[in-house]
């Protein structure tokens, strides 16, 4: 039996460097901040590379160093990114026993501008034929996040089998496209979590209003509750995260790290909380967990050195002790 199973698609993301220094490169304030370039210039970089990403991806190896016994349910293309994505798991300890390969489609693929401290995310996806497995894995959570177009009849599977096995938990991530072309779906998927993890833009998009209508977290988080999810961790940047359910609600500040890169940082969260709440540690030590995991991955280029292990993550959040859950 697995401890996680995580469904979204694995992609493959190839990392450019742009040099903080740049003249070729400027942030222009524009409502929100725009990256900008001269249309057809050419723009040095510093270095490039190429890793396994993707939130389900993401999140299964973060939960598999974090001591969890992690699987992942969703489709590849049968190309080079596609065997790069299953060797990629494989070595970091995750099972890919429920990776099924699609002749007709490709693998989902990024390139992440890297400038000064954000990225950019240039994403390629296109339609999959996506299975459910027989015999049915055994697990004690599902993490649901990001599939491609064509999605619909996993998500329906998934709903008969938590339907079927009462006692499996679920974390729920919305991914791009069933934010985009399957808001149907979410009134169901979001009233069955007993885990929604969001960020700021993801809750308001999902809502349907906005923290500054709502003026604060706590409200947003409570419209979320009384959509019937059980539980809600938000997270907002360098704002920090918030996590509640109908009896509390606790706010952790980041912690002031040098940033070097953001990819992963959302995942590194959500590896982190899902875990300490596995390992049924309360909601402020899981606000904790998800905080740390986090800043410990933006310290890296890439989604995964930074990754905490079960045996130094509180020795991590030690070296921040004056910053901690305080309930609001």
């Amino acid at each position: 039996m697995f401890n996680l199973l995580a469904i979204g698609d694995p992609v493959i993301d190839t990392h450019v460097r742009i040099d903080d220094s740049n003249s070729g490169c400027q942030l222009i304030p524009h409502g929100k901040i725009k990256l900008c370039f001269d249309y057809g210039s050419k723009i040095p970089i510093r270095h490039s590379s190429q890793n396994l990403g993707g939130n389900a991806a993401n999140v299964s190896v973060g939960a598999t160093k974090l001591g969890l016994e992690s699987t992942i349910l969703s489709t590849v293309g049968d190309d080079a990114n596609g065997k790069m994505a299953i060797r990629e798991l494989a070595k970091y300890g995750v099972d890919t026993g429920y990776l099924s390969t699609d002749k007709k489609s490709h693998t989902r693929y990024s390139v992440v501008l890297n400038y000064k401290e954000e990225r950019t995310i240039l994403s390629y996806s296109d339609r999959k034929n996506y299975f459910w497995p027989k015999p049915e894995p055994e697990t004690a959570w599902v993490y649901y996040t990001g599939l491609s177009e064509g999605f619909e009849s996993l998500h329906e599977d998934l709903i008969d089998y938590l339907k079927r096995h009462p006692t499996v938990r679920l974390a729920f991530n919305p991914g791009s496209s069933l934010l985009k072309f399957g808001r149907a779906y979410l009134p169901e998927i979001v009233s069955r979590a007993d885990l929604l993890i969001v960020n700021l833009e993801e809750a308001e998009s999902i809502t349907g209003e906005s923290l500054e209508k709502d003026k604060t977290y706590g409200a947003l988080i409570h419209r979320l509750l009384k959509m019937g999810a059980k539980e809600v961790a938000l997270t907002d940047a360098e704002r920090g995260a918030w996590a509640g359910n109908k009896d509390e609600l606790w706010h952790m500040k980041s912690f002031p790290v040098a940033v070097i890169s953001k990819t992963g940082a959302g995942d590194a969260f959500s590896a982190g909380y899902l875990a300490a709440r596995f390992y049924e540690h309360d909601l402020k030590h899981a606000l904790a967990w998800g905080i740390a995991n986090s800043a410990a991955v933006i310290q890296k280029e890439d989604p995964h050195s930074g990754l905490l292990n079960r045996e130094c993550i509180e020795p991590f959040l030690n070296k921040f002790k004056t910053i901690g859950p305080i309930a609001v």
